[in-house]
């Protein structure tokens, strides 16, 4: 069942729940295998505290996932957004922004940011978030910090 409304299942919970049925599969194929960040700095002590979002597509089974972290400040964290290849262009990382947006929303946070790969700016700002300072290298890879005020 979807749990926002339509197409593939998406399912908020902790790490401990989601990371078994697929979350961690899908961070793996997209940013150790697809994009070369070394396995180390894939995991980190933030999991255990972050809400999770993984969208499974009945029998292809996991094919999304992302996660917030707790607000600092009044300002959340949306990380580690991840979109099986076979599964872009289908609105599936938009559905996530969106409900992770909605969670920090609902919580009281007044303002989300993120660390945005440069080749995602237009998604990001397409959604409202705008982008902050210069580019850097991150895990191997150019990021630009974004924000979106809630």
């Amino acid at each position: 069942m979807s749990l926002d409304g339509g197409g593939p299942d998406l399912i908020l919970g902790a790490w401990a729940d989601l990371a078994a049925q697929g979350a961690r599969a899908v961070r793996l194929a997209v940013f150790v295998e697809e994009q070369g960040v070394p396995v180390a700095l894939e995991w980190d002590a933030d999991d255990a505290h972050a809400l999770h979002v993984l969208i499974v597509d009945g029998p292809r089974g996991p094919v999304a996932t992302a996660r917030l972290l707790p607000a600092r400040d009044g300002v959340a964290r949306i990380g580690r957004m991840a979109v099986l290849v076979t599964a872009r262009g289908r609105g599936l990382g938009r559905r996530m922004l969106r409900a992770l947006v909605e969670a920090a929303r609902s919580r009281g946070d007044r303002e989300v940011s993120l660390s945005a790969q440069c080749h995602a700016l237009g998604f990001y700002a397409a959604e409202g978030f705008v982008a902050e300072g210069l580019a850097y290298e991150e895990a191997g890879l150019m990021h630009r910090g974004m924000r979106l005020r809630l």
